[in-house]
């Protein structure tokens, strides 16, 4: 079922951008109510739900993995007022699109395959749906904004009430100068009792949501917040050394981590390699530099790929400096930041010798 999948989309892939534009018309046709769950301009969205619904049915072979992000994307959903019976005509769009771009190719089989995937989905995450009794969202207040260079900013807000999150995960936020624009973003705190939430965000080319967060955010603005999702966790009972490797706002969920864990009885040994292109790259380093000094449980090394010096800084990308290590496979490990950086980190560490099933890394994310 997955390669016939596979290789029927890899035909229609070249007309992605057509397709999409296809896919909202059929959907926006065939179930006119759903269009008020996206936003008013459809520029960003238009590939995003396509390419997410066709990266998911691609992996109904990795229940393990895809299973629990299913279950944690439905009760997600609530928050767009999401029924039901809309998952059968998003089903009957994406289905049709496919057929539509496949042509004369498109075979019996193929109708089967993907009408068998997707069920798989869409039963998981409704299922999820119907059994959470929790909100379907939050509110938080904007009570700190903090820009750091052009491009980045800290940003805390106060919560209606506590989201029951662990470090390590991530929500969606919906923020008032891009209504039904929704981004991920991982606090970089454990949970507080007081319900506070520090975000770090950074302008990127394209992003309408995370270049409004950084520009024109104000404190006092209410945000909108998801329920968390994603699968990183410290496993404190496996008894093995801990690597943490993170590269630009990826050390917001290791900071959390780090909090977590410095909160607990005991440690294991943590080495955490963060790194960027420059210096100034490592915006958050010194805050990280100081909960080592307060843990003796806790390394902490700077990595850059331009050499500056008297920064006492490892040189090269960060899966150069950490392979020149060695393998790690005594420890855990745990990697956060771009897509990019996680496929180059951890293809060069199992190349060195590392375990895959050592390597914690969040496989799914929904930008």
């Amino acid at each position: 079922m997955v390669d016939v999948i596979r290789s029927s989309f890899a035909e229609v892939e070249p007309q992605a951008e057509e397709l999409g534009r296809h896919f909202y018309g059929t959907l926006f046709r065939i179930a006119p109510q759903t269009r008020d769950l996206f936003p008013i301009n459809m520029e960003v969205q238009r590939s995003r739900l396509l390419r997410a619904l066709v990266h998911v049915v691609q992996m109904v072979d990795q229940p393990d993995d895809l299973m629990p992000f299913l279950e944690q994307l439905g009760r997600d959903h609530r928050k767009f007022g999401v029924l039901a019976q809309h998952y059968d005509a998003v089903g009957a769009a994406l289905i049709g699109s496919i057929r539509q771009f496949s042509g004369p190719a498109w075979t019996a089989e193929m109708e089967n395959a993907w009408t068998d995937a997707y069920g798989i989905v869409a039963n998981a995450m409704i299922d999820a749906a119907q059994a959470e009794r929790g909100p379907a969202s939050w509110l938080g207040r904007v009570v700190d904004h903090q820009r750091v260079g052009w491009d980045l900013a800290m940003i805390t807000l106060q919560t209606s009430e506590p989201i029951p999150y662990r470090a390590g995960q991530y929500l969606s936020v919906e923020t008032p100068q891009r209504p039904r624009l929704w981004r991920y973003l991982s606090p970089a705190n454990a949970p507080r009792p007081d319900g506070t939430l520090d975000f770090h965000v950074r302008a990127v080319d394209g992003g309408w949501v995370s270049r409004a967060i950084v520009a024109h955010s104000r404190i006092g603005d209410t945000w909108r917040i998801g329920p968390p999702m994603g699968r990183m966790h410290v496993d404190v009972e496996s008894g093995r050394d801990l690597l943490m490797v993170t590269g630009g706002t990826g050390v917001a969920p290791i900071k959390a981590l780090l909090e977590d864990l410095a909160a607990r009885p005991s440690q294991p040994h943590t080495q955490v390699f963060v790194g960027g292109r420059t210096w100034d790259d490592l915006y958050d380093f010194p805050s990280l530099r100081r909960l080592s000094y307060s843990n003796t449980w806790l390394d902490i090394v700077p990595v850059v790929e331009k050499e500056e010096a008297g920064t006492g800084a490892e040189r090269g990308t960060l899966a150069d400096v950490v392979t020149r290590y060695g393998a790690w496979a005594d420890h855990d490990v745990m990697v956060c930041g771009s897509p990019a950086m996680i496929r180059a980190t951890v293809s060069r560490m199992l190349v060195a010798g590392t375990p895959l099933d050592r390597i914690r890394y969040d496989p799914f994310t929904m930008d």
